[in-house]
């Protein structure tokens, strides 16, 4: 014979049970007697009570959750019923909660009204019923709850209406038995329970008739098994950390609250304070596992061809993967071995146990010193804010020093940030244990930024600037940290040959930029109409108390190789937009000119990022012979609410539809050549240039997630270059729903000639192509956008910029996977193979 499965159990947790709170109001019993004439003479408004009628009235029930004294729903009422013989409702009421999340102190406040009066109700009386027995168990089955006369059921936790009556009627009594009887605690014999039954009907309707009270009957759900109450089991996400790690992965002090809370296991999780804290079993296992005493045996250890594909994929890990204990221990073990791999250096670091004096020992003062030299993306990492020890980070900074002037300006952005970093590591020093190996000392990272400044006048330019940014700001701590750096580095180029000019270089670089925040602020603020604003803007740049229409030589805050002599009142305007940025024209030295646009009250910061991290990827694509001729125009953030960018003389794609039609007539008109074949009557060169832009746009803009394009900031020059303005949302954020990953609208597909055209087949080589070369240096973009994590910039901060950036390069594929994949997302965007539905997605989103 089978076993029945249910006599495994004996009862269910309330945690496991996902349905929704079920119950039925089915009829309330007992006599409702009408107000005697003295009390209708007295209060003759009692004539319109619903009991005075002499049918039975419209009474109506509400229920409330309530759980210490906060409801956990909003009332619900039974619908309207035209009563007979008896008030019966036999109504089903399911609240918007589930059993699993129902707290022990759960009752369920019930009112009945009646009709006291036209658009008025009175309570008929009030019950409150606690869902929970005293053992915890969920009740079930019928209840007959005892309603007090004439007022509202209390719903606090001291109830004033509790549904059970102080001492038990026999009808209560008989109650208590039937109950048992269904549970089957009683046994059942088919002719005696029928007498028994009629019996108790008779019972009923006798206590009834000479009862005061009125009883509500509901019917809760009768389950197979006896429910007991039990909290969700959080599972603890927070890990045993490693002991003082140089890449630090502090534990979340708190859990994180997603949209879906209640299913969030998370949420419920005890918080162990001695999570941060060494595990000892651990900690011995690790110790037993490093033993020092085999370091000699450890120098000569070499992986075999099994553990070598180990260590490669740990080596390939992204700079944000964790490494677990095992990974953490074969790292370790291979350390001497590991020490001539270039990409090893970072994974090593990561394995110490930085709180094991001996262990920091030997890999700071023995292993670090005769590791391979590695490579800018690795030692941007040991830079970052995760790395405590000042010889890790200086190691790092000696890296560095290999790099050229070129290459340390595509950084430089980036180390300025890492100063914030090193001042962390120094200024806490006072508040860290004196015991532990880890040094607190300055990595030199400052002192080697000045240097190099001095060394070049573009480089040390572009320092000085980026320095004023952050002693400009709110945060006073770190200004003066800023500001010890600016003094320190003015200092030495006092000390350097033409130091005096240099400096005096500067400060008038400085009085522009005042100048020039000063009067747009004045023009942006006044209520003028912009030819008023445009005719004053010349004004004040003609008036010689400003100093701006001609002066001595001064290289450009912008770009230092430009030398500039003054600007060109006649050609400045101002720009039709919120916070009406200038058009200045620069005079320069050689005799040209240069375009720039000064904003005052934008913040350029981000911007200037986007653009930074444009130019190194088209370093990184020129350095593979790939050049997709992007216009990384300069951007200089002189202020954290102000800056300056280089104007490219170019239209909008609006203004270029509007104007000429099409992309194509607008080429045509400036550089026409009818005698060439397949470009539509444009010279070749433009349309190979415009082709080339597009794709490398398209890529770059992907990788970094820029968002809310449209028609008004995709512009095309009249040489076919084609690029990008406005980064106000990047990293995945767009203000407009369902934005296509890959940025390609019609109008571009339209300039190559149509989807079907050569021309884009080559667009999409060209993207493909640029996708695979960057693929390969994600752990350089990674580290240099992780290094802006404090530098205030709004799509960054309080971002997991890993996971963003990640997403979009597809470690986890092949090459020629993540080709198929690029492949993929240019096809949604493609206007010949989009499905319907998507084309007014699409269309909407290009609609700006």
């Amino acid at each position: 014979m089978d076993k029945d499965p249910r006599d495994d159990f004996t009862f269910a947790k309330l945690s496991d049970l996902k349905l929704p709170v079920t119950f039925r109001i089915s009829q309330l019993e007992g006599v409702r007697k009408p107000r005697s004439f003295t009390e209708l003479l007295d209060t003759p408004e009692l004539r319109f009570h619903g009991v005075q009628s002499s049918t039975l009235s419209d009474l109506y029930v509400t229920c409330q959750l309530v759980a210490d004294n906060k409801p956990l729903t909003i009332p619900f009422r039974t619908s309207f019923k035209a009563f007979k013989n008896s008030y019966t409702w036999n109504e089903w009421i399911t609240l918007p909660i589930r059993y699993c999340d129902l707290p022990l102190s759960s009752q369920i406040a019930f009112t009945v009204w009646d009709i006291g009066g036209p658009r008025q109700a009175i309570p008929v009386g009030g019950s409150t019923f606690r869902l929970f027995g005293k053992k915890w168990t969920l009740r079930r089955g019928k209840h007959r709850l005892l309603l007090w006369p004439n007022v509202e059921a209390d719903s606090s936790v001291e109830t004033t209406t509790p549904s059970k009556l102080a001492v038990q009627d026999e009808m209560g009594r008989l109650e208590k038995l039937v109950k048992k009887y269904e549970r089957g605690d009683l046994p059942k014999s088919d002719w005696l329970d029928k007498m028994a039954f009629r019996k108790m009907e008779e019972i009923h309707a006798a206590e009834t008739e000479k009862s005061e009270n009125l009883f509500l009957y509901i019917d809760l759900p009768r389950f197979d098994f006896p429910v007991i109450f039990s909290e969700p089991e959080g599972s603890n996400t927070a890990t045993a950390t490693a002991p003082l790690p140089t890449i630090v992965q502090t534990p979340a002090a708190t859990p994180s609250i997603s949209s879906g809370f209640i299913n969030d296991s998370s949420l419920w999780s005890v918080v162990d304070p001695d999570i941060a804290h060494e595990n000892p079993v651990e900690d011995k296992h690790r110790r037993l596992v490093r033993s020092h005493r085999s370091s000699p045996y450890d120098r000569e250890l070499k992986p075999n061809a099994n553990i070598r594909d180990e260590l490669a994929v740990i080596l390939s890990y992204s700079p944000s993967q964790p490494l677990t204990s095992e990974e953490k221990d074969l790292i370790w073990k291979f350390r001497f071995y590991l020490a001539r791999d270039k990409k090893g250096l970072t994974k090593f670091l990561k394995s110490v146990a930085w709180r094991d004096s001996s262990e920091v020992k030997q890999a700071v003062e023995e292993l670090l010193p005769q590791w391979t030299e590695i490579d800018t993306d690795d030692a941007l990492e040991l830079l970052g804010p995760g790395t405590v020890d000042s010889r890790v980070r200086a190691f790092a900074v000696k890296q560095l020093s290999r790099a050229d002037d070129d290459e340390l300006l595509l950084y430089l952005l980036q180390l300025v940030q890492a100063l914030k970093f090193e001042s962390v590591a120094t200024e806490q020093r006072s508040s860290r244990s004196t015991t532990t190996a880890i040094s607190y000392e300055d990595s030199g990272l400052s002192d080697f930024l000045i240097a190099r400044g001095v060394m070049n006048p573009v480089l040390g330019n572009r320092l000085y600037w980026y320095l004023m940014v952050e002693v400009a700001l709110e945060d006073r701590v770190m200004a003066k940290v800023y500001g010890r750096v600016v003094f320190k580095y003015m200092s030495k180029i006092m000390e350097a040959e033409n130091g005096s000019e240099r400096r005096e270089t500067i400060r008038r670089q400085g009085l522009m930029i005042d100048t020039l925040a000063k009067r747009s602020r004045e023009l942006r603020t006044s209520k003028d109409p912009r030819p008023k604003k445009i005719e004053k803007l010349r004004s004040l740049i003609m008036d010689s108390k400003n100093n701006l229409s001609s002066f001595d030589p001064l290289p450009l805050p912008l770009n230092a190789n430009i030398e500039t002599t003054g600007i060109i009142p006649e050609k400045s305007s101002v720009f039709k937009s919120n916070m009406y940025p200038l058009l200045l024209y620069f005079q320069c030295s050689d005799g040209s000119e240069y375009p720039v646009i000064f904003k005052d009250g934008d913040d350029m910061r981000q911007d200037q990022l986007v653009i930074q991290l444009f130019t190194l990827m088209d370093q990184l694509l020129r350095k593979e012979n790939l050049d997709l001729k992007l216009s990384p125009y300069d951007v200089l953030a002189t202020g954290p609410m102000q800056g300056m960018v280089q104007f490219i003389p170019s239209k909008t794609i609006a203004a270029i539809v509007s104007e000429h039609g099409t992309l194509l007539n607008y080429l045509r008109a400036h550089h026409p050549d009818e005698g060439s074949i397949g470009t539509s009557g444009v010279e070749p060169s433009v349309i190979d240039t415009f082709v080339r832009s597009c794709a490398g746009y398209c890529v770059v803009t992907y990788l970094l997630g820029v968002g809310d394009r449209h028609l008004d900031n995709l512009l095309v020059a009249p040489d076919g270059h084609f690029f990008h303005v406005d980064f106000g949302y990047i990293l995945g954020r767009d203000p407009k729903p369902f934005p296509p990953q890959v940025k390609v609208c019609k109008e571009m597909v339209d300039g190559m000639g149509g989807a079907q055209s050569p021309h884009y087949a080559r667009f999409k080589n060209f993207c493909f192509t640029a996708f695979t070369i960057l693929r390969k240096s994600t752990n350089l973009i990674l580290n240099l956008v992780t290094l802006m994590v404090d530098a205030n910039i709004p799509d960054i901060k309080h971002r997991d910029v890993h996971e963003q950036l990640q997403e979009k390069f597809r470690l986890d594929l092949t090459e020629e996977e993540a080709i198929k994949h690029f492949e993929v997302l240019l096809n949604e965007t493609s206007y010949i193979t989009v499905v319907l539905d998507r084309f007014h997605d699409l269309a909407q989103y290009w609609r700006s």
